[in-house]
């Protein structure tokens, strides 16, 4: 009676859990929206106190003209943007409407269309809600592995122990990251729209990956190992979506959004 009693509610909390993302993917979530603003907002704020914030207000207009026409699509109150003094090729989006960007991929970008492409990825993560289904997911593994042990026991060999620590490898190749690859991809998708509604060229994407596969030097890691898909597969995707980002694109420019940002 009682394990029955377990997995009725374990259903259950699976079923409330389970939402849509923006591609109709179906997604599990257990942190509400709140704490994840919450989380991103500290994150955030902690960000600007350790980590230099540019001074120079040419990258900082450049940065915003391309963001503003993304953020005001997709709307949801006031984004903050903060360009950081990083070479690193990084930017990110935290709920709570906070944008990174860095110094490093601005002087990268040589279009203003391979910029918007990757702030428009970004912004994906955060509609999709990436990081609270990312949080959800870990959460839910770490009380599994948990039930685990308590259901056949802490191993107390060498024997035992490889073998939980291969049940956790196991776990993480084979759910994890494969899942953060999805959601990469995902975000690659809603990016692509989102920077086509927004009046900027979705073939500039291609490009950007271009350039990241020639700044990796060949030295990806393999895409087994990897949250992110590699570069060769990211291209190949955003070709798959590009005639309907394309025809957003021609839709947005005949409606009079034509960015115009530069350095």
């Amino acid at each position: 009676m009682r394990n029955k009693l377990l997995l009725t509610l374990a259903a259950c909390c699976v079923l409330t859990a389970c939402t849509k993302s923006p591609t109709g993917r179906t997604q599990f979530m257990m942190m509400p929206d709140t704490q994840m603003s919450e989380m991103g907002l500290q994150a955030f704020t902690k960000l600007k106190q350790t980590k230099p914030v540019t001074t120079n207000s040419r990258y900082t207009s450049y940065v915003n003209c391309i963001a503003q026409p993304i953020t005001q699509l997709v709307g949801g109150g006031v984004w903050e943007i903060v360009v950081f003094e990083d070479n690193s090729l990084n930017a990110f989006a935290l709920p709570g409407n906070k944008i990174g960007v860095y110094t490093g991929l601005v002087n990268m970008v040589t279009d203003q269309s391979q910029l918007a492409a990757v702030i428009g990825h970004e912004i994906g993560h955060v509609l999709a809600k990436h990081s609270n289904e990312r949080m959800s997911q870990e959460t839910a593994m770490n009380q599994g592995m948990s039930v685990v042990g308590a259901v056949v026991g802490v191993p107390q060999t060498a024997l035992g122990q490889l073998g939980m620590s291969a049940l956790g490898m196991a776990a993480e190749y084979g759910v994890l990251l494969p899942y953060s690859r999805t959601q990469e991809s995902e975000a690659d998708i809603i990016g692509l729209r989102l920077m086509a509604q927004s009046g900027f060229d979705p073939r500039q994407s291609l490009a950007l990956w271009q350039k990241m596969s020639q700044a990796s030097g060949g030295q990806e890691t393999p895409e087994f190992m990897s949250t992110h898909p590699a570069n060769a597969s990211r291209i190949s995707e955003l070709n798959n979506n590009m005639a309907g980002a394309l025809q957003q694109y021609q839709q947005a420019q005949a409606s009079g959004k034509r960015p115009n940002c530069s350095k």
